[in-house]
């Protein structure tokens, strides 16, 4: 069916994309099912998690593996298909992430108690959270220069094709308001009237079972097995094995440094007088979420739920903390990973990498830190402002080979910045007095 409305509208040109996109429905149907018998939200996410990645490999088990995934139709349908309900989740979370932060922030601010000291919160968390994307910066330098990180390579000219048929499942997507302020300022009606009728029908809910709970953010949260499928499958569907291949001294050295971030958050929390295998235990649905869905904005709502209802930490510092974390202090997309960048990029273009560049790349990193937001591929952005700031800015196009493998390495890379979050939030809250720590030892406390 070589038609435009088949190849580029509808996007199923291919008997193996209808049959891969059927499977994919199936495995929703299984865990919807596996839900309505009670299993718990938990193991529905580790499910999903299998069943992703199980799909996203068989998918490139029978493509043979090739070296450009987007070339091969049925892939590139597929994997569009899956993209309505991983990246429409995605969307939803994000919907939700400037409503709830702004309510949330006024909210605990307007309800602190007499004694609570703002300056010395605002305080603890900035230094806390760049002192921790300093380290990171560190981690990533050293190990770049040690394994000679892009020695060997030329530099590479990327350009970008643009689609000139919008396919139906973007047209779907666009109707989800990511953004409902921006969706308003730019009148776009139809984003409001869906953003109203899912605020409206939750809130119809509310008032039936007369709850007051965030029963929102719950409900889009409670979708996150299905959207880890999509995620997950789409992911490793569309990596070409010799893009991976060729990058693979990246991706082993990204890794490594976020292993020893881990490391050095348990050590740091174990400092402040708290028991790293509860931490880790507890924190295991914002993590796992973060490694699927990319985005550490879109992770917030159960981030902070993590923190106050099964972590012990103060309201305040919880959403506080968190909510800073999201845009400033990641130490993964905007602490390891800028660091690899800048050595890598410096060994292509031959530029001698000696202490004055190591000091001016942590200085550059640490503060370029602020302010990029916690959404899927924004790592590209903390990157170019890191070679910028070390005057690499000229060499930027050369890190197309990195960008290639980007989803496979941004998915650790979200996983340490929401741990990250966590983590910062527990040595605040401690500095701050606030801390519930019979909450944090006791295994089952937020547990439904």
């Amino acid at each position: 069916m070589n038609i435009p409305f088949f190849t580029d509208y509808l996007m199923l040109s291919n008997s193996l994309s209808i049959g891969i996109i059927a499977v994919f429905v199936l495995a929703l149907i299984g865990i919807y099912v596996l839900q309505r018998k009670g299993t718990s939200f938990g193991n529905l996410v580790i499910i999903g998690t299998i069943v992703g990645a199980v799909l996203g490999i068989a998918i490139q088990v029978i493509a043979g593996f090739p070296d450009d995934p987007s070339k091969v139709v049925y892939i590139k349908e597929s994997t569009k298909w899956f993209s309505l309900v991983g990246g429409g989740f995605i969307d939803l979370i994000r919907m939700l992430v400037i409503p709830i932060v702004f309510i949330s922030i006024v909210h605990v601010i307007l309800h602190m108690e007499a004694g609570a000291n703002l300056k010395k919160l605002v305080v603890a968390m900035v230094s806390t959270n760049l002192g921790m994307v300093a380290v990171a910066a560190i981690v990533g330098l050293i190990l770049g220069n040690a394994f000679g990180l892009g020695q060997g390579f030329d530099i590479v000219e990327s350009g970008k094709k643009i689609r000139e048929i919008k396919p139906m499942v973007d047209t779907f997507r666009a109707l989800i308001p990511s953004n409902p302020i921006q969706a308003a300022a730019e009148t776009n009606v139809i984003g409001i009237v869906v953003f109203a009728i899912i605020l409206g029908s939750v809130a119809r809910l509310l008032k039936q079972t007369g709850t007051n709970n965030m029963e929102i953010a719950d409900f889009i949260i409670g979708l996150m097995p299905y959207g880890v499928v999509a995620l997950l499958a789409s992911t490793l569907a569309t990596r070409g094995l010799q893009a991976i291949l060729d990058m693979g001294l990246f991706v082993v050295l990204l890794y490594v440094g976020l292993l020893i971030m881990f490391v050095v958050q348990a050590i740091l929390i174990a400092s402040f007088g708290y028991n790293p295998i509860t931490y880790f235990k507890k924190a295991k649905a914002p993590l796992l979420l973060a490694f699927t869905s990319r985005s550490s904005m879109g992770v917030l709502p159960l981030t902070v739920e993590t923190l106050t209802k099964r972590l012990g930490v103060n309201a305040t510092t919880a959403n506080t903390v968190a909510s800073f974390g999201t845009t400033a202090g990641m130490q993964g997309c905007a602490g390891v990973f800028p660091a690899l960048v800048v050595v890598y990029i410096s060994n292509v273009a031959g530029i001698p990498f000696d202490l004055t560049m190591y000091i001016m790349s942590v200085i550059v990193i640490a503060i370029g830190s602020v302010g990029i937001a916690g959404v899927p591929g924004t790592a590209t952005m903390a990157a170019s402002v890191s070679l910028s700031g070390t005057g690499l800015g000229a060499y930027f196009t050369s890190i197309s080979p990195i960008l290639a493998i980007d989803p496979l390495i941004d998915m650790g890379r979200t996983c340490l910045n929401v741990s990250g979050s966590l983590t910062n939030a527990l040595v605040v809250d401690k500095i701050m007095g606030t801390i519930d720590k019979d909450a944090y030892n006791n295994p089952t406390q937020g547990e439904e």
